[in-house]
């Protein structure tokens, strides 16, 4: 018998768990290979895409910013729809596969429209106030690439992540219940450590060829580089654990509500007399059932057993009856979301590094040598260096100092760690409207207001370092800790669709951007353009203002969702066949029980 954490006896069976002879650290070379290569053809393209479409493609500085920021949108959309269908009956591991071919696809169309003459404009004579803008068909060939680019990523970016941590699940479960971290939580920062890497090569080595041999070549790079990402993720196809797709989750979720709402003036019994059947469950509870919770408690009726709710043959009607693990998994969902939902303005806030930042660079003095200029899309490598470093640190030496302090194997929670980097990432803004007055200041004293394409002002272009390094230092926070918040309360048969939950907040928060500078763009048109291709002229730093005053807001309200957040409660299966209650607190197995056995 065990104590449920509220006092009361519940019966639990005991489960035998088999360590399986496959994943293990031996598959994460294959599969961070995988996003490695993935990352790196990503960022090698949409990085310096805003200096492609206007300086190839001479689209102007607004349109081309909503174009990015549309891109970006979309390949986060579609990851909603690819965690769904590997959740739902495809399975991760093919999930990911045919994404990449899909992508590929993407890319090699991409290289073609840059490579071939006929697929973008005449270039433009120097100094010229006018260019010829790109036709109709010309743009449609880019988007019909960018559109393939996004639908690959859909299958791999909700899957890798899950697909990683799947590899280490049980063995990571047994090292949080002895104390320590375990390898499952190192993945997360040896994950996003990789995308890192990825990206710091990218702007580095592909933006170079970019800007100094061709958009060609600069494209070819990154197309051949997916080719070897999918190459290298199928060749390990034998080591891989490959978790069983347990149906639609949305079908699930669908099944709770229509029985809650059914029941919806039926009377609420004890906990104790709600529905529950380990079999039909035991396909989404491998790692262990989530226990009842007394929030959103009208969800509770779909468990309520009443006359026609059960077949002759003893099987639930599903669209009637729910289990209490069925029901907890929508709780789950439907707690997640206010918090979730307070990382999309973090995206609106950091969309301009990729658009107005880069061409702030391309205005100033970019000279390292005199035969050597840093790449305008070169100074993203600071944000990467930053979150590099602090990932490092942070895996390295803060754990074990907080872990002294705090007592959790971790040292912060999950929710902790992202509410860090949101603060932080406030003062990258505000440190951005600073910088960009200094910018224009400069500008005014030099007599360069309206110095023609292509001139530089007398002003270093490190001077943007602090902003870019800062959203480098909180997105080590902040993407780790909402990533790992988002896989620790999702329940276990939907963390491929939790994963695209994290990307779904991109897409949406890169869409807010577009609206934000489109809004912009035409209220302040009467009272002098806040946003214009003239940045010398412009005022931008009024919209870093605006963004920090927003995220503000913003932090406010996540604390408040922090406050009246509830860990899910699950029952865990120890390796010695020993059962147990853990309440989480964040993190999965953190030694934090909700009861014991007796």
């Amino acid at each position: 018998m065990a104590e449920d954490g509220r006092g009361e006896e519940k019966a639990v069976d005991v489960v035998a768990v088999k360590k399986p002879k496959q994943g293990g650290f031996r598959t994460m070379p294959f599969i961070l290979a995988n996003d490695f290569c993935d990352r790196l053809a990503n960022v090698g393209f949409s990085s310096n895409l805003i200096t492609y479409l206007t300086l190839q493609l001479h689209l102007p500085l607004v349109d081309a910013s909503n174009t990015l920021t549309n891109f970006h949108g979309t390949a986060n959309l579609t990851p909603l729809v690819g965690g769904l269908i590997a959740d739902s009956f495809a399975g991760r591991f093919w999930t990911i596969t045919f994404g990449s071919v899909i992508y590929q696809l993407g890319m090699v169309f991409l290289t073609l429209s840059a490579a071939l003459p006929s697929l973008r404009p005449p270039p433009c004579a120097k100094h010229a106030a006018d260019c010829q803008r790109a036709s109709s068909s010309q743009i449609a060939v880019l988007y019909a690439s960018l559109l393939f680019t996004s639908i690959g990523t859909g299958g791999t970016r909700p899957c890798v992540m899950a697909f990683g941590a799947d590899q280490l699940e049980l063995d990571a479960g047994a090292r949080g219940r002895r104390g320590r971290k375990g390898p499952k939580w190192s993945f997360f920062n040896l994950y996003f450590f990789g995308i890192e890497l990825a990206k710091l090569t990218a702007v580095t080595v592909i933006v170079y060829i970019q800007e100094n041999v061709g958009w060609g070549w600069g494209l070819g790079v990154p197309t051949i580089a997916m080719f070897a990402a999918v190459i290298a993720f199928v060749s390990g196809y034998s080591m891989y654990v490959k978790m069983p797709p347990a149906g639609s989750p949305l079908v699930r979720l669908a099944q709770v509500a229509a029985a809650a709402f059914k029941k919806r003036k039926a009377v609420m019994p004890e906990p104790s007399r709600l529905y529950e059947d380990k079999v039909l469950d035991a396909g989404i509870s491998t790692t262990g059932r989530l226990l009842h919770t007394d929030q959103l408690k009208f969800f509770d009726k779909a468990a309520i057993i009443t006359d026609g709710d059960v077949l002759p043959s003893g099987e639930p009607k599903l669209w009637r009856l729910s289990t209490v693990h069925r029901v907890e998994e929508l709780k789950s969902i439907l707690r997640m979301l206010p918090i979730w939902a307070a990382g999309i303005l973090l995206v609106t806030s950091a969309s301009h590094n990729s658009s107005f930042a880069i061409q702030q660079a391309r205005t100033m003095d970019r000279d390292i040598t005199p035969h050597f200029k840093i790449p305008p899309a070169s100074m993203l490598i600071f944000t990467n260096l930053a979150m590099l470093l602090t990932l490092a640190f942070y895996d390295r030496v803060l754990v074990r100092v907080l872990r002294r302090f705090t007592g959790h194997p971790n040292g912060i929670t999950h929710l902790q760690r992202a509410g860090v980097g949101m603060t932080i990432a406030m003062l990258a803004n505000a440190v951005a409207a600073v910088v960009e007055s200094r910018r224009k200041s400069v500008a005014a004293a030099s007599g360069m207001l309206d110095a023609p394409k292509g001139s530089s002002l007398p002003i270093s272009v490190f001077w943007l370092v602090p902003q870019y390094a800062i959203h480098g230092v909180a997105d080590a926070f902040m993407d780790v800790g909402r990533m790992e918040f988002l896989y620790d309360q999702a329940p276990e048969s939907m963390r491929s669709t939790a994963a695209a939950l994290y990307w779904l907040t991109m897409s949406i928060g890169s869409y807010l951007g577009t609206l934000l500078v489109t809004i912009i763009h035409a209220k302040t048109q009467r009272s002098g353009q806040w946003l214009q291709d003239n940045l010398n002229r412009a005022k931008l730093d009024s919209y870093y203002w605006l963004v920090f005053g927003l995220q503000g807001l913003n932090l406010i309200y996540y604390f408040v969702c922090v406050r009246y957040y509830t860990f899910k409660p699950l029952e865990t299966v120890k390796p010695e066949e020993e059962l147990e209650l853990y309440r989480g607190n964040g993190n999965e197995g953190d030694g934090k029980k909700g009861g014991t056995l007796k």
